[in-house]
């Protein structure tokens, strides 16, 4: 026999499982439902229960950023400014929220959806709902997927876009090497930096440049300009990074000097010639430095990110090499692109700060550009005219981004170092490969 329903206690919520068969009583408390879901009861009987039983509880309408509550539907009102809604720390696995668009403007000014250290459909990005009266039912599934979209309204062939976000960019080309037999420092690598908008799905093409290969001081040999970097990829703008440019030198057999090359920077000049013009081709802002001049001396400093290369004006002292530029895109403050020091008899010119290789006297080998840093390369001085004096060869060059932890796919070629700084991410790639966001 069917036990009798009492279904009086349902005025206060006082009922048990045995008082309606097959119903959770536990959800009686989160909502409304139809009469017909409880045969021959009336609904008048139910007054007294909370909104949203058999469903989802509907709070008022936000217009600001908010953290959202399990078991709850928010309309969304962007009229007046794109916000974010931050899902639910700690999640269990079936929860569910649905997020709609109150004044269908979702179109100009998108909501974001923030998954709170969670992944939103296996992705650890953030979402936007970002079309005219959109809507969807958001349930939490595991560790795994995270919150998976189970329906929605107006979305196409998806209830979910991926937000766009920023990355920041330093770009260094490699540097340029000194020249030899009088030899002027190598230029630093063009040093340039941005910050764009990219959306889910690009992929970052990533050159980085080698820097210009050493020479011996016999014959005498102009220095070699180091290579390009740069970064590109689908709806962005491309960056690029010129060489620097190589050092001057007293040329075999002519017996005459030549300038420094043209480049990012440029490179020092030898024995009473100029230097190199930096910023080759034009930039803004500039990615680099002119070259050292020489008057009566033996070489011009390589021009730096940030400074021009040091003259030389006589044959006792080199010019030093111009100084590179400081940033912190990596965390701590980093100075690279310094230009290369000149040659002389006495007292060679320094390496410029970031990377610079200093010149050489005598019979020494100058040094060479710090690898990474897009520093220049040492030029060369041979008080015997000996063929084992050689130049200092141009630093590699490096590329880096830096992007919300959040946004992070961890989809890479060419094995970049992955750092974390707070709450970014930090790619620096010593070599070419490439970033799929």
């Amino acid at each position: 026999m069917t036990k009798a329903r009492d279904l009086s206690n349902i005025i206060s919520g006082g009922f048990t499982a045995d008082d309606i068969p097959n119903l959770d009583t536990a959800k009686i408390t989160t909502g409304t439902f139809a009469a017909d879901r409880i045969n021959n009861t009336s609904l008048a009987n139910i007054t007294s229960l909370p909104s949203g039983v058999g469903g989802l509880a509907l709070q008022s309408v936000q217009t600001t950023g908010f953290t959202a509550v399990a078991g709850r539907a928010y309309p969304c009102n962007t009229t007046s400014a794109e916000f974010t809604v931050t899902l639910p720390a700690s999640p269990s696995a079936g929860d569910t929220i649905q997020l709609v668009d109150y004044a269908g403007t979702f179109d100009t000014n998108a909501l974001t959806i923030d998954g709170n250290g969670e992944d939103i459909q296996g992705q650890a990005f953030n979402f936007l709902l970002n079309g005219e009266r959109e809507g969807v039912i958001l349930m939490y599934a595991d560790s795994t997927q995270g919150w998976i979209a189970t329906s929605g309204i107006n979305e196409g062939t998806d209830a979910l876009s991926p937000a766009d976000y920023d990355i920041e960019f330093l770009v260094v080309a490699g540097g340029g090497s000194g020249g030899s037999r009088i030899g002027g420092g190598g230029g630093a690598g063009g040093y340039r930096t941005s910050t764009q908008s990219v959306s889910a799905g690009t992929v970052i093409t990533v050159t980085v440049g080698d820097g210009g290969a050493l020479v011996s001081s016999m014959p005498g040999l102009s220095g070699n300009n180091g290579s390009n970097s740069s970064i590109s990829g689908s709806g962005l703008t491309t960056i690029t990074s010129t060489g620097g440019g190589g050092g001057g030198a007293y040329l075999t057999p002519s017996n005459s000097p030549s300038t420094g090359s043209n480049g990012g920077s440029g490179g020092g000049g030898s024995l009473n010639s100029n230097g190199g013009t930096g910023n080759t081709p034009s930039t803004s802002p500039s990615q680099g430095n002119n070259g050292g001049n020489t008057s009566s001396g033996r070489g011009g400093g390589g021009g730096g990110a940030s400074a021009v290369g040091g003259n030389s004006t006589t044959a006792a002292t080199g010019g030093n090499g111009g100084a590179g530029t400081a940033s912190s895109i990596t965390g701590s403050s980093i100075t690279r692109a310094g230009g290369g020091g000149g040659c002389a008899d006495t007292t060679a010119g320094t390496g410029g700060a970031g990377g610079g290789g200093a010149g050489n006297i005598g019979e020494n080998n100058a040094t060479a550009g710090d690898a990474n840093t897009g520093g220049g390369g040492g030029g060369a001085r041979n008080g015997a005219d000996t063929s084992g004096v050689q130049s200092g060869a141009g630093g590699k060059g490096v590329v880096i981004l830096r992007m919300p932890t959040a946004n992070y796919s961890g989809t890479t070629t060419g094995s970049p170092t992955v750092l974390d700084d707070g709450s970014y991410k930090v790619l620096q790639f010593n070599g070419s490969g490439s970033y799929t966001t």
